[in-house]
């Protein structure tokens, strides 16, 4: 029978195994630092590249000067598409006739002196009368529903395009309408007036294909006493728009802890 070992026998049997495992983990632990390390390099190549593709493009001096395809445009944007406004549809024709009605009363009631819009310091800001007026007197519309759009995730959202989704419930036609105020004199303008921002799926009150519909009202310019002149409505189905390159910064990004290398003595009102 052997005799039991001495713990100093037993420590020189263990650590040959313990080296091992220590020289193994910090292997594995190397490698794996240096996987990361080298996922982090190609990430980070993989977002200049990006960039440097997109200053590429942006670069091109004809950029601003191209027209896009609206329809396309949305299309590629929320898979929707924008259908062809057929006025000899029967649904379309109602929703038609609709928005007529809508448009002279809305253009009636917002020229007189006791509409909410007299009094405001932009006419921009008495879109959203426009928006209600419209929504309530097409809704009153026997077989029509006009509503807010609401996004992918069903809430419903006031800003962005399009203003007012209109349902043709027994067809199950949809349009998106888009009220628009402009000064008669301005109507053959070059400056932007219509633009349409790319969201997320899920953002995008953009959910089914549709109609898409401008309505412009025109006014005499009168800041303040607005008097209506004028309606058109606009089928967006052939439309084509413009890019405009902007890189764009909020208040909280510039006024960063980060970025302010010196300030007032005092301290800033709360």
């Amino acid at each position: 029978m052997l005799p039991p070992m001495t713990p100093r026998e037993r420590l020189l049997m263990i650590a040959p195994g313990v080296l091992f495992l220590v020289a193994f983990g910090s292997f594995e632990i190397g490698r794996f630092a240096s996987r990361k390390e080298a996922e982090r390099r190609v990430a980070a190549q993989q977002s200049t590249s990006e960039t440097e593709d997109i200053f590429a493009v942006l670069r091109n001096p004809d950029i601003g000067k191209r027209r896009f395809p609206f329809d396309l445009l949305v299309k590629n944007s929320t898979g929707r598409k924008v259908a062809t406004f057929d006025k000899k549809d029967p649904a379309s024709s109602a929703i038609l006739e609709a928005i007529r009605e809508a448009a002279d009363h809305a253009m009636k009631i917002h020229s007189e002196e006791g509409s909410a819009l007299r009094g405001l310091r932009r006419i921009n800001e008495g879109s959203r009368f426009f928006e209600d007026t419209l929504r309530e007197h097409i809704d009153a519309n026997e077989g029509l529903f006009c509503s807010v759009p609401e996004t992918a995730e069903g809430r419903e959202q006031r800003t962005g395009y399009p203003d007012l989704r209109i349902e043709h419930v027994e067809s199950g036609t949809v349009a998106y309408l888009d009220p628009k105020l402009y000064e008669e004199k301005s109507r053959s303008s070059t400056l932007r007036s219509f633009y349409y921002k790319m969201s997320s799926s899920d953002s995008s009150k953009i959910t089914e294909d549709a109609h898409h519909l401008l309505l412009g009202f025109s006014h005499d310019g009168a800041d303040g006493e607005w008097t209506f002149l004028n309606w058109e409505l606009l089928d967006l189905s052939s439309l084509k728009v413009k890019l405009k390159a902007e890189f764009q910064a909020s208040n909280s990004d510039l006024y960063s802890g980060e970025l302010v290398i010196g300030s007032s003595s005092a301290p800033r009102a709360r």
